[in-house]
């Protein structure tokens, strides 16, 4: 099953249980807490979208109780997709830093993906796919825009 455009609310939803999990690995200061995550970004920005539970969780249970989205207000899943590998890098750095209690990396990494979660749950802005949106834009010409 592939996924071909995105419902914008779902990305919401999908930051906003980020932000929780998040949350709760800054004051656990958790390895394992950030480990989970850190495989939840991994699955969405190497495998794909499909495998994000809480996208599945927003379809199931949210989705069918909204008014759908114009095909126009749709989101293209390569800047999402690439948001959940920048996700994922600074997981891994909170994994590592937590692990080897290197607990002020640990906490920084953390601290920065709670913020990046935060900012497109609560206001809809994507600060991983305005980086991607800027490096697309430096990209060599005719190179691929697709994934």
């Amino acid at each position: 099953m592939s996924v071909t455009t995105l419902d914008p609310r779902g990305v919401r939803f999908t930051a906003a249980m980020t932000s929780v999990i998040l949350a709760l690995g800054l004051v656990t200061t958790s390895w394992r807490v950030m480990a989970a995550q850190m495989v939840l970004f991994g699955l969405c920005a190497f495998i794909g979208m499909q495998l994000n539970p809480w996208g599945a969780l927003f379809r199931t249970t949210v989705q069918s109780k909204l008014p759908p989205v114009a095909p126009e207000d749709r989101e293209d899943p390569a800047p999402v997709r690439f948001s959940q590998g920048v996700g994922f890098v600074f997981t891994l750095v909170a994994t590592i830093g937590y692990a080897a209690d290197l607990t002020t990396l640990g906490i920084a990494a953390n601290a920065l993906a709670l913020v990046a979660a935060l900012l497109n749950a609560v206001f809809g802005y994507c600060l991983g796919c305005q980086m991607y949106l800027v490096l697309r834009r430096f990209a060599p010409a005719g190179a691929s825009t697709t994934d």
